[in-house]
């Protein structure tokens, strides 16, 4: 069984305060335990020592390299394919970290977003790939054989829905049980003897069921199986599963860690025997690479995560209070809503951290009604893809495959997925609230 790393591993996970001394998002505090030196100097802070650092300034040093030929204070992208072998090339030991020899096996932007990303989650090692989904199928190429059983969130990422419900059990006879992870007796109730892996997301796409992910590590460690856990909607310092029991986290680095909507990529977070064969098997014999240039901009994106995403949750926090409020709107769901039916959870879970930037939500119409409102939204973009600078909406279809998975009252009156941007809070509220108007008429 994998050694788990407890929340002492990586420090205290954030909170935030209010200058009026309760709980508010008006800042976000971040502070990872400080480990006293040899030398009795106590706790001063050193980028060439990440675990000496507080979060934000862990996001702008760790993985960034002073460039030895130019002496560039940021590390340049490297575009070569390949790296020059040694007099003897088999001397080399393709186990050993930070070996160079061929792109698609390991480059060296790729090792520096690599080590940023383990020092942000408090993992030991980290892989990435040229998309979250090529991250995930890592997962399950790695980890999942012909017979074996995975339980799956019956809510969770159309692509990942599509490999478990029809790619898995046709090509591999994997057995893939969907389940309720706001129940977890149903989890518990799903285990079989060839369970080898459970998989969930923390708060759910689209919906916003949040799963427990401590109980979920305990359900799955006690069958002998492992608990992977996307955590693209919640990323650090948010939550970091990895403190929670979780054996490995999944990002879609194209959503928060980048966000600015104009890189694609994916990680994977954990022990380094557990990152081991992502990286030499389902890396290097399937060949999910990432460019260099994309790692480029996610290391350049992620230096202002913890600012980004403060202004997020603060802004998501506002526009969720404001739609619940509003009688046109049939449902919200928001973890940090009293009426979410996982605040409680997600209250202990996230602790004062904040409950994200994404929420749902029904307008209570048909069809053609809701696709006029959207249209007419003049500062909210419809397209795909979350996490952004700027605020997207999708409108989602009518239940047919996950979306019958999908609370009742998404089903009814369909399902708008909002990615609340960077954008003045008061600017989004007021273009949703104009297009509720001219959709509906002004109340």
């Amino acid at each position: 069984m994998v050694e788990h790393r407890g929340s002492d591993a990586c420090g205290t996970l954030p909170t935030r305060t209010s200058d009026r001394g309760d709980p508010g998002m008006d800042t976000m505090v971040e502070r990872t335990a400080l480990p006293s030196n040899e030398g009795g100097q106590g706790t001063r802070p050193d980028k060439r020592n990440p675990v000496s650092l507080g979060f934000a300034t862990q996001s702008v040093h760790s993985g960034n390299r002073v460039d030895a030929g130019t002496g560039a204070i940021r590390t340049p992208i490297v575009m070569a394919n390949s790296y020059e072998l040694p007099e003897d090339p088999f001397t080399l030991d393709p186990e050993q970290p930070g070996t160079l020899v061929y792109t698609r096996d390991a480059g060296a932007n790729q090792l520096g977003l690599q080590t940023k990303l383990a020092t942000l989650e408090c993992g030991d090692d980290a892989v990435v790939f040229g998309t979250g989904m090529a991250a995930l199928h890592a997962i399950f190429f790695s980890y999942l054989n012909s017979g074996d059983h995975a339980i799956v969130s019956d809510v969770t990422y159309e692509a990942v829905w599509r490999l478990f419900a029809e790619v898995f059990p046709r090509k591999y006879s994997i057995e893939v049980t969907f389940v309720d992870v706001g129940d977890l007796d149903a989890v518990h109730a799903a285990v079989r003897p060839n369970t080898k892996l459970v998989h969930t997301e923390v708060i759910a796409n689209p919906t916003t069921k949040v799963a427990d992910i401590a109980a979920m590590a305990e359900i799955a460690h006690a069958a002998g199986a492992l608990l992977s856990v996307d955590s693209t909607f919640t990323p650090p310092p948010l939550f970091r599963p990895l403190a929670h029991g979780a054996d490995l986290v999944m990002h879609s680095l194209t959503k928060y860690i980048n966000g600015h909507g104009d890189a694609m990529g994916g990680a994977v977070i954990g022990s380094r025997d557990l990152i081991r064969p992502l990286k030499h098997e389902a890396l290097v014999d399937v060949g999910g690479v990432i460019s260099p240039f994309n790692v480029w901009l996610i290391m350049r994106g992620s230096v202002t995560l913890p600012l980004r995403l403060r202004q997020h949750m603060a802004s998501a926090e506002r526009i969720a209070a404001f739609l619940e409020a509003d009688d046109r709107i049939a449902h919200v769901a928001y973890p940090g809503l009293a009426s979410h039916p996982q605040c409680a959870l997600a209250r202990r879970q996230f602790g004062e951290a904040g409950f994200g930037g994404m929420l749902a939500f029904a307008i209570d119409a048909d069809r053609a009604t809701r696709n006029r409102f959207v249209s007419d939204l003049r500062l909210v973009t419809s397209a795909v893809s979350l996490g952004h600078d700027e605020t997207l909406i999708v409108h989602e279809g009518t239940p047919s495959g996950r979306e019958a998975m999908f609370p009742a009252v998404f089903q009814a009156h369909g399902l708008m997925r909002l990615s609340v941007g960077l954008e003045d809070a008061d600017d989004i509220i007021a273009d949703l609230a104009a297009a509720l108007d001219e959709t509906f008429g002004a109340r």
